[in-house]
């Protein structure tokens, strides 16, 4: 783990592709030819570069389950290795998953919009994408009904994702080719997101630090994230930068700015420095100030725009549960 001071860079994020079948269909057959760029690779490697818009896990399942054929045969083994001219068919069915991308009205605070996207303030509360235990009321939910045209783009155009307790500004793309290039920014470390976090216990050190420690699962708990080791565990590389906005005795307002996107990054990084966020019982915060909820709000968003290529740059204000916080906590920060 390395901690130092260091210039602010690009933020990026990461969203599984967890896209499955398209609303109102119940079966479809796919049928693809192996081209020569992807010969000898294994077949659910292929059916993901083939078949782009469905995740690999899901297209694994459909072949064990015996829907893929390899040039009329099935094949149930994933890693089987196809060649160039194989003729490829898979039978993508309707799962619990799918059956859960169905419209839902509900109210959607839309902070910009254009006709290739839009962003959106999500409030703590509402999880973003359908997934065992929240197969409805999601805002993937809302935003098909919001837009008929959603049910046309792969996850109804989300493209990165917030935690269920944590709130602030999310960009949703509305069309294929929106969707695709901010993709692209985002692996390309082009979105800049910061946010803010309520912490435990006063700072010490110097008031920017750049937290380089690789995330994975924790061993001891499956249902948590931590830093690990890669070279004995497995993990992906994280980094965050941390910049101290204000403190008083036994709490911190701190500025994060993702440069890579794992799974609660910011949660494991700011308890890995001793500055667990108020609420996250998680990770070892505490309610305090009121705060019941991980204290992290997503509050600015900046990105070219992936279509007209202007320059996006938006705030939002505080959400009220933090506002309080901060004043019950003799915290003071103007936005």
């Amino acid at each position: 783990m390395i901690i130092s001071t260091a210039p602010e860079t690009a933020a990026s994020g990461e969203l599984s592709d967890d896209a499955e079948l398209p609303l109102d269909v119940s079966e479809e057959v796919r049928h693809v030819q192996v081209p020569a760029l992807l010969h000898g690779q294994r077949l659910d490697r292929v059916l993901a570069q083939l078949v782009p818009e469905f995740s690999r896990s899901y297209l694994q399942q459909l072949i064990e389950q015996g829907d893929a054929l390899v040039d009329g045969q099935v094949t149930t083994k994933v890693a089987a290795k196809v060649r160039l001219g194989h003729r490829l068919q898979i039978t993508l069915r309707a799962t619990p998953q799918t059956q859960a991308f169905v419209p839902e009205a509900m109210a959607i605070d839309v902070v910009y919009e254009d006709e290739h996207l839009r962003v959106i303030h999500k409030p703590a509360g509402l999880v973003v994408h359908p997934a065992p235990g929240h197969w409805g009321g999601t805002l993937l939910n809302g935003l098909l009904a919001l837009d008929p045209k959603a049910c046309e783009v792969p996850r109804a155009g989300i493209v990165h994702r917030l935690d269920k307790d944590t709130s602030g500004l999310m960009v949703v793309a509305r069309t294929r080719q929106a969707m695709d290039a901010l993709v692209h920014q985002i692996a390309a470390r082009e979105v800049h997101r910061q946010y803010l976090a309520l912490a435990h216990h006063g700072w010490t050190g110097p008031p920017r630090k750049w937290v380089d420690a690789a995330i994975g699962r924790d061993p001891a708990n499956r249902l948590r994230m931590a830093v690990v080791d890669l070279s004995t565990q497995s993990g992906k590389i994280a980094s965050t930068t941390l910049e101290l906005l204000a403190q008083a005795a036994q709490c911190c307002l701190v500025q994060c700015t993702l440069h890579t996107g794992r799974t609660h990054q910011i949660r494991v990084h700011m308890a890995h420095i001793g500055h667990p966020l108020l609420g996250d019982a998680v990770y070892g915060g505490k309610p305090a100030g009121g705060m019941t909820r991980q204290a992290l709000h997503a509050w600015r968003l900046a990105f070219a725009h992936p279509v007209t290529g202007q320059a996006i740059d938006l705030q939002t204000a505080w959400p009220s549960d933090m506002a309080a916080a901060m004043h019950t906590l003799g915290l003071s920060y103007n936005l």
